[in-house]
């Protein structure tokens, strides 16, 4: 209460910073799906505004009254529009399919058997094709599912009073769910919502939006187990699909076969009757934004389905998950999800919780684009190359002649996981993937805690006045609008910080001191608070990437400047050779790991070296140098001869005779006064990220191979936490995200090589070409000159 008095006294009489201007997010990509974007179902809806989900009365009803502001709650869940699915003979289809019949029936006599024998063989056949059609029963009766209509409404009745205890509001824009109204229509397909998985509460807020709308609520799957739970049963009955426990996609095993040829006929079957499916494309408990193999493996079933023509087409649907604070106990903890199931997780959470109020919830669903589009396109790459052939030479000091081809994406869909489908295929879906998760991202909303961590964690790390962080906190906001991406909030300006330093509060420290006029804000220096602040940043990180790339790049090459003069005489009126800055911004942007960048795969990296190029530009950073010239550029009069149309029969000459030898582009630091500190704010974006991937490399020799790839991120992190203490800071640099990108990169850098080991165990050991302390001291060099100090 005295820190909103504080801020509000301080800032009374701000006027609404935010007025009704909404950027349009969730566009479809113009070069992968240029027939979907053209029927602009976003832009030609009219300003419905935004609606609070949890905040039922007796106006979203059809009737009135005393009686009716009591029980409006029941009778909205009962005025909502449910489709209900039931399962019928869908089992038996899927036994009848021509795949599950295959592999049941496979299987004849031996290779050289007699033909007296032929009876023996046969009967052997026959057992085992019985005991082939038992496991496929099995596996149908893990995952059968269907969706009554009482069970749901009475789930989203209770749903609505437990989030309504936890959340101050759950927002959605009107506009996209008319849209989604309007897409089965129009796209003549069934609707396939692929979402980012922020916690296990995404479970219940997705399909509770759509069923408070009126939409056909989708088949969730679920990678977690239930198995022996009373809840699993219930859940089954509300369109929850549990993917079975046992290995999935072994090669040389039969139950692995059958079980994904079951599931695929499944999903075949599902979309064949109209039914919306919603993917995840994370794991609850993963400890970085990566897709999970689980969740490319279904969308290769929901792929197969379309280009077998079981189907026509599907539409696929991003969904963007934004929280204004991570929900204790299922954001934070990584390891519990998968060990109790998210389910079970969400409920034991949500039941310690009640009466917390976390802030808000902003949910976005991109535009619908057709699946078959985007495969046919052609714009996905299907191939690509190790990070080892393409970054190391380049590391060691010699030239990379790969180093604006694309990585591979094959730890997305690995072999195991899908036999059955063509290393093309394979590759195309990783791609599809990473550009579903880039679009899912892109389309997710801002929220006020991540700008407020970002400003005190990247440019008012020891403290603000609370006047001067409002000023901040409206420069942020409108660089935040000027890239087309909307905000999960609105109001004025003193409620908002308000807002987010009370959900902050446990990371924040505010003090008045004697001579100071207005109160000040800093971040404790606790290596909680800065995890907790870095946590919230990873939404501007994806914002800023084109600029923050840029910038460590700029950086990387004042640094090696000043290596070679005195920096006494060094200042930021200097040259930049184009060729040069492309060639730094394609070696970091390898260097980043995938779920960092989130470069769209239909995106070449050269054309992201140019895009940022252009963005520091545009944000007056860099300014082109204009060398002296005898004739400028412009002046086209001196070549009127070579510019006079010539006659069509005349082919001595070409066109590009008028044309001239192109000259070196370079570029130089922009001087106002504004210009610096956005210049260190962008490269302390990228900072958190670097520093650990640098301390990772010094810490290989504190470690003791071969090591499993959980033991290896978690000696990593304590090497980190270590690392940090000893500096006093940049805790955000030890947190268990950062030791895992941190592992997966050196990883694919082939700095540490997998082995097998016990047990059947994959390990991981240092690489003989990095034993040497020399070549560990290059690979540290050369991450450590993007770092800004």
């Amino acid at each position: 209460v005295s820190w909103s008095l504080k801020i509000k006294k301080k800032l009374k009489g701000v006027t609404p910073f935010l007025g009704k201007f909404r950027p349009t997010v969730g566009q479809c990509c113009h070069q992968c799906t240029p027939e979907s974007l053209g029927m602009k179902l976003l832009k030609n809806s009219p300003s419905l505004g935004f609606q609070n989900v949890l905040h039922v009365n007796e106006t979203r009803t059809r009737f009135r009254g005393w009686l009716v502001r009591r029980v409006c709650g029941l009778l909205f869940v009962q005025e909502r529009k449910v489709y209900p699915s039931p399962a019928g003979d869908r089992a038996e289809r899927v036994l009848r399919s021509s795949r599950v019949q295959s592999l049941i029936s496979s299987g004849g006599p031996t290779e050289g058997a007699v033909a007296g024998e032929g009876s023996f063989h046969s009967g052997e056949t026959a057992i085992a094709a019985t005991a082939r059609r038992g496991q496929a029963v099995q596996i149908l009766e893990g995952i059968q599912t269907s969706i009554s209509p009482p069970l749901l409404r009475l789930a989203g009745w209770i749903l609505l009073k437990l989030l309504g205890r936890m959340f101050a509001n759950v927002q959605v824009s009107l506009n996209q769910l008319a849209t989604l109204h309007k897409a089965p229509q129009l796209h003549g397909a069934p609707l396939v919502f692929v979402s980012v998985h922020k916690s296990s509460l995404d479970y219940a807020l997705v399909p509770l939006v759509l069923f408070c709308h009126s939409l056909r609520v989708p088949y969730m799957v679920s990678s977690t187990d239930l198995e022996h739970t009373w809840l699993r049963p219930i859940l089954q009955k509300v369109g929850v699909i549990f993917t079975p426990r046992c290995p999935m996609g072994k090669e040389d095993t039969e139950t692995g076969a059958l079980q994904c040829a079951v599931l695929s006929s499944f999903v075949s079957e599902l979309l064949s009757e109209g039914q919306h499916l919603l993917l995840f494309l994370e794991e609850p408990g993963c400890v970085e934004r990566r897709p999970s193999p689980c969740s490319a493996q279904w969308l290769s079933w929901v792929q197969e389905a379309v280009c077998s023509g079981v189907v026509p087409d599907v539409a696929l649907v991003p969904v963007g998950i934004a929280y204004d604070a991570p929900v204790e106990g299922l954001g934070d903890s990584c390891q519990q999800a998968p060990r109790c199931g998210g389910f079970l997780s969400l409920l034991l959470s949500a039941l310690s919780l009640l009466g917390k109020s976390h802030g808000c919830v902003r949910l976005d669903f991109g535009q619908p684009f057709s699946l078959k589009e985007m495969v046919s396109s052609g714009r996905l790459p299907v191939r690509g190359l190790p990070l080892e052939d393409i970054l190391l030479p380049a590391m060691m000091g010699s030239r990379s002649d790969s180093l604006f081809a694309d990585k591979s994406l094959g730890w997305v869909l690995p072999v195991a996981a899908c036999p059955q489908l063509e290393e093309q295929e394979r590759h195309l879906v990783a791609s599809l993937c990473k550009h579903l998760l880039y679009s899912a991202t892109s389309c997710s909303a801002v929220m006020s805690t991540s700008m407020l961590s970002c400003l005190l964690l990247h440019r008012h790390r020891k403290g603000v006045a609370v006047p001067q962080l409002a000023r901040d906190f409206s420069w942020l906001l409108e660089e935040v609008l000027f890239r087309n991406r909307d905000v999960g909030f609105g109001g004025s300006l003193p409620e908002v910080l308000c807002h987010s330093v009370t959900l902050l509060r446990d990371s924040l420290v505010l003090c008045t001191p004697p001579s100071a006029p207005a109160p000040l804000v800093a971040p404790r220096s606790t290596p909680q608070a800065a995890m907790t602040l870095s946590r919230h940043c990873g939404a501007l990180q994806h914002l800023f990437i084109h600029e923050a790339v840029g910038a460590c790049a700029v950086s990387a090459m004042l640094s090696e400047m000043m290596d070679c003069v005195n920096i006494d005489e060094m200042d930021f009126d200097v040259a930049l050779c184009q060729e040069e800055l492309t060639e730094r911004l394609a070696q970091l942007c390898q260097l980043l790991p995938s779920e960092a960048l989130l470069l769209p795969p239909c995106q070449s990296v050269y054309s992201f070296a140019q895009d940022s190029i252009d963005s520091l530009v545009r944000c007056g950073i860099l300014v082109m140098e204009e060398l002296p010239r005898e004739r400028p550029l412009c002046d086209l009069w001196g070549r009127r001869q070579a510019l006079l149309w010539k006659s069509f029969d005349d082919l001595s000459n070409s066109d590009s005779d008028c044309e001239e030898p192109p000259d070196r582009r370079s570029y130089k630091l922009n001087q106002p006064n504004h210009c610096p500190d956005f210049f260190f704010f962008l490269c302390s974006v990228l900072s958190p990220l670097l520093r650990a991937l640098s301390w990772s490399v010094c810490g290989l020799q504190h470690l003791y191979f071969p090591l499993t790839e959980s033991e290896c991120i978690e000696r990593m992190q304590g090497f980190l936490l270590d690392k940090a203490q000893g500096e006093s800071s940049y805790f955000e640099s030890a947190t268990l995200e950062m030791a895992a990108t941190a592992v997966w990169t050196l990883r694919d850098l082939g700095v540490l090589k997998e082995e097998p080991g016990e047990g059947g165990a994959v390990c991981l050991r240092l690489s003989e070409a990095f034993e040497q302390p020399l070549a560990q001291g290059k690979l540290c060099r050369f991450i450590a000159r993007f770092l800004y100090h």
